[in-house]
């Protein structure tokens, strides 16, 4: 093989090249060798190590559930509730949750927060930028106190109701989503990256349980899809998520408290055959690892159809039910002989839930 060399200011073609080759593998070495190292990293400690998480509401339920996975998954996890040491009137505190984080591995900052109460809010907020340098990485907005008042008002028009009834379930629920997220995206916005994640349900999709929580989840949604268009030019993601029916102590309480019926025998069976609170941490943590993510901020996200994405199951080793599934449907309503044949795979179409949520 001929190598012809040109000779440029007294400089060699062949030994230009000759250099930028060697600078080039030089410089991929030390790369190749970094990204052995952070998969080591990763592997060992996590696919989220060393990232920054706040998850709210986590004395119990989904909350609780959601930290436990990032913390699983190395994540540094701070961690609020109004309950910080256990005592007799509350069913779980944010001392236990955070004992159970560290049991299994993780790294866990329980911090009292009333989210009713904006200056509790920017204190959290504060201390989070000053012990972890400016940085947050994921949001998890997931404070709710609604749900006891919820489920002692079923089917009670709005008009009987007195007006506090509407903060009682939008207060802490739906404004302290936003309180958070504009603080969370003051620290994103500056690092040019981010996640942030409001829990919501299908009651954003038309009237369920009573007048305000439909119109408090479906502000959680709009939440999510108007602020991802501010975000969106600086790379920081804002999805809602949908778990289907969890197997939560409370909702468990809650449907085997009130009278047989078929709407309590279906809402009865969906909590059976629901999903751990864990399922709705271990969709989060594909989402804060997706190299894609900014393709899904702005929409609406169902933990079941992550699930099917991403390729995972329930801690259970199960894929609990997806509640767009004909089959499950079938079942939930009493027509097992249906479900038995009818194929997993046939679900209700996405247009078809646009449709459903039409206002025009």
């Amino acid at each position: 093989m001929n190598i012809e060399c040109y000779v440029i200011n007294g400089r060699s073609k062949c030994h230009d090249v000759c250099a930028f080759s060697s600078n080039f593998r030089y410089h991929w070495q030390i790369i190749k060798h970094q990204m052995v190292a952070e998969c080591a990293m990763k592997s060992r400690f996590g696919t989220l190590y060393g990232k920054v998480c706040l998850v709210t509401g986590t004395s119990r339920g989904i909350g609780k559930g959601i930290a436990l996975q990032l913390g699983d998954a190395g994540a540094i996890v701070y961690i609020t509730a109004r309950t910080l040491l256990p005592n007799e009137y509350s069913e779980g505190s944010l001392v236990e949750t955070a004992e159970e984080v560290e049991l299994r591995g993780g790294r866990c900052i329980p911090v009292k927060c009333d989210h009713a109460n904006d200056e509790d809010v920017k204190q959290l907020f504060n201390r989070i930028k000053e012990e972890q340098n400016g940085r947050l990485d994921v949001l998890v907005n997931n404070a709710y106190e609604g749900t006891w008042d919820i489920f002692d008002n079923l089917n009670v028009p709005f008009w009987e109701l007195p007006p506090e009834f509407w903060d009682n379930t939008c207060n802490v629920g739906l404004r302290s989503h936003y309180v958070a997220s504009v603080l969370a995206s003051e620290m994103m916005v500056a690092a040019r990256q981010g996640l942030i994640v409001n829990i919501s349900s299908g009651g954003g999709l038309g009237y369920i349980f009573n007048a305000s929580y439909g119109i408090g989840k479906s502000a959680v949604d709009r939440m999510a899809a108007d602020c991802a268009v501010e975000l969106r030019p600086y790379n920081v993601a804002f999805v809602s998520l949908w778990p289907g029916a969890v197997k939560t102590e409370l909702l468990s309480e809650i449907v085997h408290s009130y009278k047989p019926g078929i709407n309590d025998v279906r809402l009865v069976r969906m909590v059976e055959q629901g999903e751990s609170p864990e399922f709705a941490g271990k969709a989060i943590i594909h989402l804060a690892t997706d190299r894609n993510i900014m393709k899904k901020s702005g929409r609406i996200l169902w933990t079941s159809d992550l699930a099917n994405e991403y390729c995972y199951t329930d801690v259970d080793g199960v894929p609990p039910p997806n509640f767009r599934s004909l089959k499950v449907f079938l079942s939930i309503t009493g027509h097992t002989w249906l479900a038995a044949i009818t194929p997993s795979f046939i679900k209700c179409p996405f247009w078809i839930l646009a449709v459903m949520t039409h206002k025009f």
